[in-house]
């Protein structure tokens, strides 16, 4: 999903202005060593490089965020997805820090923060027409799209009921062209990441709404460290609470995303 999006993402518009940061410049307090955080640098807006090649994003800003209190440099270092937790483990990284999933599976090799923010899967339709639409159920004899290869349409072809219940269900290569059917009116309805679909919308205002209906199972966010380095954890979870607790992480996700989307 995050290489499907990033280029038609980054073609209809760029950065959401005003976020915190917009470079990978190191910190300029520098008291310990300097943290390392891998991410995927395509997966837009939580990491990824803008016009200008510099890493930014709302998970990069939180994190910049947060290693400033912590009076620590930072470097942010684009890794091979794939290869994340053989990264964490060696040591070439101190953190993944980048719309982590927490799983039992991930548990197992990493120690992980506090989740957040929820990973969920919700429902966007023209703006100022709901629909009526209060349920996944609701989307009965509706045309649904979302992108190929996606968790929405993972879920919708193994919920046959659900599939079968549509009038009409379309992928797309990328989000954004789900979107435009949206806004075009070949579709009524797209299911789609919530975090993916509000930064779209932040930037389509007048086309495109959100609907506060959860489609299929909520995953959660969270950082990962490796599973010895319950120091480095700690210290960065005090950090981090306070950046949520001040207000400044509900900042943040307000700029990027339009919405308050973060766990208290």
């Amino acid at each position: 999903m995050k290489k499907f999006f990033l280029t038609a993402l980054l073609t209809a518009s760029m950065l959401v202005t005003g976020c915190g940061g917009g470079s990978d410049t190191p910190a300029a307090n520098t008291d310990g060593k300097k943290i390392v955080i891998g991410l995927d640098d395509e997966y837009p807006p939580m990491g990824f490089k803008d016009e200008n090649n510099q890493i930014v994003g709302f998970d990069v800003d939180l994190a910049k965020e947060t290693t400033k209190r912590m009076n620590r440099e930072v470097e942010f270092k684009a890794i091979d997805w794939s290869s994340k937790e053989a990264e964490l483990a060696s040591g070439r990284i101190d953190i993944l820090w980048n719309g982590l999933d927490i799983t039992p599976e991930r548990q197992e090799n990493m120690l992980f923060s506090k989740p957040y923010m929820d990973n969920r899967q919700i429902i966007f339709v023209r703006a100022g027409n709901d629909q009526g639409i209060r349920t996944e159920a609701d989307l009965a004899g509706k045309s649904v799209g979302t992108q190929a290869a996606s968790t929405a349409e993972d879920y919708i072809m193994k919920n046959n009921e659900l599939l079968n219940s549509f009038k009409e269900f379309k992928t797309y290569g990328d989000y954004t062209s789900a979107f435009m059917d949206l806004e075009n009116g070949r579709l009524e309805a797209v299911v789609c990441d919530e975090i993916v679909g509000r930064y779209y919308m932040a930037k389509h205002p007048e086309q495109t709404m959100a609907l506060e209906v959860v489609v299929g199972p909520v995953s959660q966010f969270g950082i990962a460290f490796a599973k010895e380095n319950s120091t480095l954890r700690d210290e960065v979870q005090t950090a981090f609470d306070e950046v949520i607790s001040d207000g400044t992480a509900k900042r943040i996700s307000e700029q990027w995303f339009g919405a308050d989307l973060i766990k208290k």
